[in-house]
């Protein structure tokens, strides 16, 4: 169940956005717009957005950067998550995780389940931690960043989430 516990302090994190699409322009871009709308509704701040072609290389250097930024705590992506030859934001992810996060993606192919059936086994939305930053990779419908988004980050991203959420783990990521 997700509960608010209005005594706790509500704590704003930075937020990175990327789109990876071979097709995708920023004046197109409905996922990428309901994802920053849903962010900053929310009380976050998009530090900034981007749209890349599925390219490993290239979304690799920019998540690099992204996870060497202290002014980053969030990277959240839409796209590339499928299974042609193009979609490698997952490789991408997957080869900077220090640690995964596999309940993100098991919940979101869970909460999918409910609205488009088997067809969720086609995602491979995955979660995990690189340096202190959090890392998400939605798929590139608006309907599935939707769900994303409102069942799952709005709330673990929300410090007053209870009973726990991952900003209350923040200042605790890099201990060694």
């Amino acid at each position: 169940m997700n509960r608010i516990d209005e005594t706790r302090p509500f704590k704003p994190v930075n937020i990175a956005l990327l789109t990876v699409s071979d097709t995708r322009t920023l004046e197109n871009d409905t996922s990428g717009d309901l994802l920053q709308q849903r962010a900053t509704d929310a009380g976050h701040k998009v530090v900034d957005r981007r749209l890349l072609k599925d390219d490993v290389a290239a979304i690799g250097a920019l998540l690099d950067g992204w996870i060497a930024d202290p002014n980053v705590d969030v990277v959240i992506t839409t796209g590339g998550t499928g299974l042609t030859g193009r979609d490698v934001t997952v490789e991408a992810f997957e080869s900077r995780y220090e640690k995964s996060i596999p309940g993100f993606g098991e919940l979101f192919r869970w909460i999918s389940f409910q609205k488009i059936g088997t067809s969720t086994i086609q995602s491979r939305a995955t979660g995990g931690l690189a340096n202190g930053t959090y890392l998400f990779a939605l798929p590139g419908s608006t309907s599935a960043c939707k769900d994303g988004w409102d069942e799952i980050l709005q709330w673990q991203l929300d410090a007053r989430h209870k009973p726990c959420n991952l900003v209350e783990l923040m200042p605790r990521l890099q201990e060694r």
